[in-house]
């Protein structure tokens, strides 16, 4: 959700800038045309309108007169404006017929919208009038009719390129957020795999150099870095148990033959007590050295070739049948419930055989209640479940539950050695599966995914 929210922020703040710099592109770009295209209009009022004084400085009022009529007739100026009226108003020359009202010399530049001679609609303009010195009126421009089209058509071509801009800013935006959220995406997949225990898997590794490159290979040397004392630790504890079970085998041959010759002996003899303790304890450390070499076994995929297919419901009704007894003993029961009808499916039937005993033997240790062992296929998967009704392991500690000699007593009071899980979930690997702990609201519910 986080990282959503994050990518969502990253494309919308991607697009906000793109936008920002489309519209500040396109508005200079518009206030330079624009100010190019009023700029020629009022240049080329202001030129007509001094070579027009200088004409009249030449030759005065007639010769003005005369200029204006040639180049209205003749249209030499295509565009222009020009009026010229005496000291009463009065039409002398030029392509307007009367005298634009309410534009006083005094005004500069004016824009209006007026009818000039022999054409059939108004047309905007950009004007000035001038007083000359004998009291006649000058009234010279240009017809703005044309750069207001053109500023129309560019108007419209800027909201057509605005609009694909944002379509160019959205596509953008997807792009860079998707891009982000894929590098995002390989790193915390591939932290998530290390945390399910799978510490071969690294992220995609490229030679950009960017900070994500960087990031991606900090993380992959961190997960080498974390493999290697894993595999010292594994290699540690398997060389142990190797090297510990041929010495406590001994030891209990030795103790059952001290066993055998104290038979006889008085049940209250103290010799005899220390022996049967000592035996209990070599069988529960044998157990232990068998069950960390099992792991070790499965956790290196040692009996994948001893898979054959196995009917899951009579495995589970063959479970219930030698553990209903133990559950008897202890006022509780055990049920079987099988959903979708499978075929047989391809195990290891003596170490899957051993976790679901395993899970069984801690749900009567540790639970209460009935217990189920159930089986269904769903997703494309076989699950194999064993549910109680105790009270179940804390979220927090999961982790710890599946953790090689991981122990949620801190005291280490209690029964076991921190292994039973740890096997089960070798298992669920050995398979290609997965091992998921719940919450059966109320007790623990494990469930054994397996590809099927």
């Amino acid at each position: 959700m986080q990282r959503a929210s994050t990518t969502r922020r990253l494309a919308a703040l991607v697009f906000a800038f793109q936008i920002a710099a489309a519209a500040v592109l396109l508005g200079s770009i518009g206030v330079y045309v624009r100010w190019e295209i009023a700029g020629e209009a009022t240049r080329s009022g202001a030129l007509l309108r001094e070579d027009l004084l200088a004409v009249y400085g030449r030759g005065g009022r007639e010769a003005l007169r005369r200029t204006i009529w040639e180049r209205s007739t003749r249209l030499l100026t295509p565009g222009a404006v020009m009026l010229l009226t005496d000291a009463a108003g009065s039409r002398l020359a030029g392509n307007l017929d009367t005298p634009p009202a309410g534009i006083a010399p005094d005004d500069g530049t004016v824009e209006t919208v007026l009818l000039r001679r022999h054409h059939q609609k108004p047309e905007a303009m950009r004007i000035r009038a001038t007083v000359l010195p004998d009291g006649s009126r000058l009234v010279t421009g240009m017809v703005i009719q044309r750069e207001q089209r053109a500023l129309g058509v560019f108007a419209d071509a800027s909201v057509a390129a605005l609009v694909l801009a944002i379509g160019f800013a959205a596509a953008t935006a997807w792009a860079a957020a998707r891009l982000f959220s894929s590098r995002l995406e390989a790193v915390a997949a591939t932290l998530h795999a290390a945390r399910e225990g799978d510490l071969a898997r690294r992220v995609p590794q490229d030679h950009t150099g960017d900070a994500f490159a960087a990031l991606g290979h900090e993380v992959n040397a961190t997960l080498d870095r974390l493999k290697r004392l894993m595999d010292e630790l594994r290699l540690a504890t398997d060389a142990l148990a190797h090297d510990l079970k041929s010495p406590i085998t001994r030891m209990r041959s030795s103790l059952e033959r001290a066993r055998a010759a104290l038979a006889d002996a008085d049940p209250a003899d103290p010799a005899r007590d220390a022996v049967e303790r000592a035996n209990a304890e070599g069988q529960r450390l044998l157990g232990i050295v068998e069950t960390a070499l099992s792991i070790s076994r499965a956790e290196a995929g040692i009996g994948r070739a001893s898979f054959q297919p196995v009917d899951l419901p009579d495995m589970l009704e063959a479970l219930a049948e030698i553990y209903g007894p133990l559950a008897e003993d202890r006022g509780r029961r055990i049920d079987v419930a099988v959903g979708t009808p499978l075929p047989p499916v391809a195990v290891h039937r003596e170490l899957l055989g051993q976790a679901l005993g395993n899970l069984i033997d801690n749900a009567l240790k540790y639970g209460a209640g009935t217990i189920t062992l159930s089986l269904d296929r769903r997703d494309g998967q076989v699950l194999l479940g064993v549910a109680d009704e105790g009270p179940g392991i804390p979220q927090a500690q999961h982790g710890d539950a599946l953790r090689r000699f991981g122990r949620l007593d801190a005291a280490r009071t209690s029964e076991g050695a921190g292994l039973g899980l740890s096997l089960v979930h070798a298992v669920a690997q050995l398979h290609d599966g997965r091992l998921r702990l719940g919450d059966a609201a109320p007790g623990l519910a494990v469930t054994i995914a397996l590809p099927g």
